[in-house]
């Protein structure tokens, strides 16, 4: 299985993005270096590509094969590509405050602690439907990391698309491209797919 271990905090600043919005909440202290050339249109796609693949944990093939997905629906294709990425298992445990980062999320579906419907899953590229109820297994809640989300009250940037209750939620609908709040233009990823 292939892994992507380049640090997140580089990977931030090669890319241009802050670090809040992959959940690492730290400023990143050094200036983007500035070069004198000019990226061309094709660099930018790429660029953009890239950011939308490091923001939600996804390797090129299955970026890919998400592509050809949101391609085959009804609607805008790169609309579409975003709500497959917003409907991944593991960033509907992040967006509902379960975990502090994406990678964390991910883990936590790994390991064995997130129920759909009262089921344990351990899928993280798994889809939500809308009314899938998300939460934590029983066994798992007693643990220290848990606790802390509970007392932490963590619900305050939940989406719209979604209903908070404890320790999980509700996924009421699908997001719409406005309450998707990543900084990625998915016009400039279709341009390059479709080269």
């Amino acid at each position: 299985m292939a892994i992507d271990r380049v640090p997140s905090l580089k990977r931030c600043r090669s890319l241009g993005i802050e670090a809040a919005v992959v959940g690492l909440g730290k400023k990143s202290k050094r200036q983007p270096r500035r070069t004198g050339r000019k990226i061309s249109e094709y660099g930018t796609q790429l660029k953009e590509k890239q950011k939308a693949k490091f923001i939600y944990g996804v390797l090129e093939k299955q970026f890919r094969l998400y592509y050809d997905k949101a391609k085959k629906m009804q609607g805008v294709t790169g609309e579409n590509l975003l709500v497959l990425l917003e409907r991944r298992l593991d960033n509907v445990v992040f967006r509902l405050g379960l975990a502090n980062t994406r990678r964390q999320a991910r883990q936590m579906v790994t390991h064995g602690h997130i129920t759909v419907n009262g089921k344990r899953l351990d899928i993280p590229s798994a889809f939500v439907k809308a009314n899938d109820v998300i939460g934590v297994k029983e066994s798992s809640r007693s643990s220290e990391l848990f606790k802390a989300v509970a007392e932490s009250g963590n619900k305050l940037s939940v989406p719209a698309w979604l209903s908070a209750g404890e320790l999980g939620g509700t996924v009421t609908r699908f997001p719409n491209r406005d309450e998707i709040d990543v900084p990625v233009d998915e016009q400039a990823i279709v341009e390059l797919y479709s080269r």
